[in-house]
């Protein structure tokens, strides 16, 4: 039965239609940042063209998805993870799990409201008479003061599916920076880079423990070791804030040679500390990641950084 002969609320569920769920489209449940990368990733290929990628998903697709992240958005301005959030913090002290953290609700996270800022601008570029025909401003203007009301006062953000500070440090930069902030006119921008630039290790890189997680600041690995995904993390967010663009871009030409240094004769880098999280305490290893986010890092320090200074 389909949602619009069976309404999804009869069963307090959210709306799907035009949403990218977890896994394969019979999963079902929609998924506040699988849609936005799904968006994301609709718009970039259609804007490669017919020739390159074939038949693109239509404007009228698109914006049913910016409609469902739209309607996902929290009262606090950010987006949670499978659904608005529906109760109160008070709520975790039933929580029966001995191993999970703050899971009987669904809280608003830094990193699922910056894939759903992320995907909102993207779509207003590629369909901007569409966007003109819904709230998306706003919702914009409130993801904004979520994000910066998240940011502690020691210009961290406290990440949820990764290790840890680095990680929502990205998101939080990213999302920023999508919205038009830079280094140069973003205090909050500026006091993320500050964060960040406390922790680079001698070596050069970032090392940041699963402990961050679990005590909810900032632990160094054993012995100031760095690792190629915080390194790879923490260079995304400084590009994305702009950084060298106003400071001396020292520290990232320090981190680049260290991802160089680390890359194994294979091509491979190494697969080093967990970087994975769900729910504070259960640590995952996401093997690629060890992979895509040097790659990343790299070519975009190789784009904005190198590229400028030639």
């Amino acid at each position: 039965m389909t949602e619009a002969e069976e309404p999804l609320d009869k069963w307090y569920r959210h709306r799907s239609k035009g949403a990218w769920p977890f896994s394969t489209q019979d999963h079902g449940w929609p998924i506040s940042d699988c849609s936005s990368e799904g968006l994301k990733a609709a718009v970039t290929l259609a804007l490669l063209g017919e020739a390159a990628c074939g038949e693109p998903v239509s404007d009228e697709r698109m914006g049913m998805c910016a409609d469902v992240i739209i309607s996902y958005q929290n009262v606090s301005g950010g987006w949670a993870t499978y659904e608005q959030t529906r109760s109160f913090e008070a709520l975790e002290m039933l929580n029966p799990a001995e191993t999970f953290g703050d899971i009987i609700v669904d809280y608003s996270y830094v990193e699922c409201s910056t894939a759903c800022v992320t995907a909102l601008c993207a779509y207003r570029k590629k369909c901007p008479e569409g966007a003109a025909s819904r709230p998306l401003d706003r919702a914009l203007r409130l993801g904004k003061h979520f994000v910066e009301r998240e940011q502690r006062p020691d210009g961290s953000w406290y990440g949820s599916w990764g290790v840890c500070f680095t990680y929502a440090g990205w998101f939080g930069c990213t999302s920023l920076a999508a919205l038009g902030g830079t280094y140069a006119t973003s205090s909050h921008l500026r006091r993320a880079c500050a964060f960040l630039l406390s922790k680079q290790e001698p070596e050069g890189g970032w090392g940041e423990s699963y402990l961050s997680c679990e005590k909810k600041t900032y632990h160094s690995l054993p012995r100031r070791r760095c690792h190629v995904v915080n390194t790879s993390w923490a260079m995304l967010a400084l590009m994305e804030a702009r950084y060298h663009e106003t400071e001396d871009p020292t520290p990232l030409h320090r981190a680049a040679a260290y991802l160089l240094r680390a890359q194994e004769t294979t091509g491979d880098w190494p697969q080093q500390e967990i970087a994975g999280v769900f729910n504070r305490n259960c640590m995952i290893t996401y093997a690629n990641y060890r992979n895509i986010f040097p790659i990343w890092a790299l070519g975009m320090y190789r784009d904005l950084v190198q590229r400028a200074k030639a």
